[in-house]
């Protein structure tokens, strides 16, 4: 049994280190967007590095979303992985894409990409663009 005057049973308990939490990524993509995205990309030849996601001007709104493939970043990219997927997102269209979730949607009547961008005030009647 340990004594007041035992070493061991002065010493302080080791706190356990709590391991930093996953930095956040501005742009949310769902698991049946990225498996889609796999998807195309492994017909294309040569199998590009990744997905470019970015909000252009244009449309009825002021703003539409654009998904290309890319081989490499450009300079004022950031460059976020989802499940070993590369997105590269450039530095104006990431503040329009803060906290939008991307998904991939089948239906009877269509079947593409659907972006729920919180910080959209409005759209169009078609739905492919959208004011902030």
């Amino acid at each position: 049994m340990a004594t007041a005057t035992d070493p061991i049973a002065n010493q302080a308990t080791p706190l356990t280190e709590i391991p930093p939490a996953p930095k956040a990524t501005p742009l949310n993509m769902t698991p049946s967007a990225i498996a889609k995205v796999r998807e195309i990309m492994a017909t294309q030849d040569p199998i590009p590095a990744g997905l470019r996601v970015g909000v252009v001007g244009g449309g009825c709104s002021g703003f539409q979303y654009s998904m290309a493939f890319e081989n490499q970043s450009g300079m004022m990219d950031k460059v976020f992985t989802y499940d070993g997927l590369k997105v590269f997102i450039d530095a104006t269209s990431l503040m329009y894409l803060n906290n939008c979730l991307v998904d991939y949607v089948e239906t009877f009547e269509a079947a593409g990409f659907k972006f729920e961008n919180p910080n959209v005030k409005s759209t169009c009647g078609c739905g492919s663009s959208f004011s902030v």
